[in-house]
């Protein structure tokens, strides 16, 4: 006769925790909780019923002890299971586990093979499978491999990046912490100065005050002396005494007397906001890091780019230039007039232009998404190279210092001038169907330097 089938590990399980019983104790209403498991919820609950159909229960409920026997029981059961599959034996038959099953993918002893379940399956030996098996596994693990070699210097690259970028912006705002702490003590010094010289014009007015009581003080009692004398030399002196003033100065007529306040506070926070133009500098288009050429370093203001001799150790991400010197810049235009000063100085080699945003970046396909003026000092000759149209080239009459690019999107032009000469270089035409960036190319240890514009601070009147 068959053994009666045990009980499911589902039927042994706490309602509240969902494992195995442990120390189950029985409730009015018959149902199960293990003690911890039941104290914790009563203590959350702050009244004391059932986890499972919420009626009450009382304090103490009794351990059952056929449930803890049968969880211990099937606890052991499992143990026992589990060292006999970990020693490569057979939980069915006991048997070594010689054989793997490839319809099933599992080990099998040689009962199971012959068995009804795997009766009709493909078998091969278990070391021939764990052979096969490492070596898909050694296949499968070789692009996370390479995915860790790219990875990896990604994210110390990413940390790096994090450290170094915070570093610059605590730098920046502390310049402009001690400019407001200049701008404080500028004008408190500025206050402690009125401060100090309306205190000396108080004090002197006090001192002459203090003149006039005394000297008033003395007429009044050579008065209260004439005036106990005899009628007649009171009549004599009346002329004189009403001669005499008796009526001190006001002090608080005293003009200037008071702080100026409204000189110190005045629109105060605008104030200092104009006098912060002063070290303020913005320029209309900054580099991108992320877009730049191994080779090339550029200045912790992402304004200034030059050639190193010493590649940075840099990741290959998708956005940079692997093969030319290149950088773009880090904001892109689809419409509108846009233009940036570039100081080329003694660069002897440098391109200026704009790329397509979605152009690539590897090897040399890049140049069929950019239009571009390159200049080369070794034979003084400016180049002008666009997609899709012939190269063209002419000699300046002087190197240029200074060049300006200027970006008509909406009419599809973009124009070189040498600003200190004042002559234009070149305009390029085309018409842009999509989002296009800043380009800058330098193979030279001199920098390209992107200008400062010059802001302003205005202020418009309501009509």
């Amino acid at each position: 006769m068959a053994a009666r089938n045990p009980l499911s590990e589902e039927e042994l399980s706490c309602p509240v925790c969902c494992d195995i019983f442990r120390d189950p104790v029985v409730l009015s209403c018959s149902h199960s909780v293990c003690k911890t498991c039941l104290q914790k919820f009563w203590e959350t609950k702050e009244s004391q019923e059932c986890p499972v159909c919420r009626s009450s229960s009382k304090d103490s409920p009794p351990i059952n002890l056929a449930l803890k026997n049968l969880c211990e029981s099937f606890l052991e059961s499992r143990s026992q299971r589990s060292s006999a599959g970990s020693e490569g034996l057979c939980v069915l038959h006991n048997e070594k586990l010689k054989l793997f099953c490839l319809d099933d993918q599992q080990p099998v002893c040689v009962v199971c093979q012959t068995s009804k379940k795997h009766k009709s399956h493909d078998f091969c030996p278990v070391d021939e499978a764990v052979t096969e098996f490492k070596d898909k596994l050694k296949s499968a693990l070789e692009p996370l491999h390479e995915n860790l070699r790219f990875v990896f210097p990604n994210y110390l690259s990413f940390q790096t990046q994090a450290q170094h970028t915070e570093r610059q912006i605590k730098e920046e705002f502390e310049k402009l912490h001690q400019f407001l702490r200049d701008e404080e003590a500028a004008r408190i010094a500025a206050l402690k100065e009125e401060e100090e010289q309306k205190g000396q014009m108080m004090r002197r007015k006090i001192e002459e005050m203090n003149g006039e009581i005394s000297a008033l003080s003395d007429t009044i009692r050579n008065i209260e002396k004439e005036m106990e004398a005899e009628d007649v030399l009171l009549d004599m002196n009346f002329t004189a005494v009403q001669k005499v003033n008796l009526t001190p100065k006001d002090p608080e007529k005293t003009s200037g007397a008071l702080i100026n306040v409204g000189k110190h506070l005045s629109n105060l926070k605008f104030r200092v906001w104009e006098n912060m133009q002063e070290v303020l500098q913005y320029t209309p288009v900054t580099l991108d890091p992320n877009t730049a050429h191994p080779d090339l370093h550029l200045s912790d203001d992402l304004t200034a780019v030059e050639i190193r001799d010493q590649r940075s150790s840099l990741p290959d991400n998708p956005e940079r230039f692997d093969e030319y010197a290149c950088v773009l810049g880090s904001e892109g235009f689809n419409s509108g007039i846009h233009c940036w000063d570039v100081q080329v100085g003694d660069s002897d080699y440098w391109s200026l232009g704009v790329i397509t945003e979605s152009g690539t970046r590897k090897g040399d396909s890049f140049c069929g998404s950019v239009w571009r003026l390159l200049y080369d000092k070794s034979s003084n000759t400016i180049w002008i190279l666009c997609p899709g149209q012939s190269v063209h080239s002419f000699t300046p009459k002087e190197k240029p210092q200074r060049v300006r690019v200027q970006l008509d999107w909406d009419r599809g032009k973009v124009t070189f001038t040498d600003l200190l000469t004042n002559t234009h270089l070149h305009t390029i035409t085309h018409t842009f169907t999509q989002r296009v960036l800043p380009y800058f190319y330098n193979y030279s240890v001199h920098p390209l330097r992107i200008l400062p514009v010059k802001t302003s601070v205005t202020v418009e009147q309501h009509s």
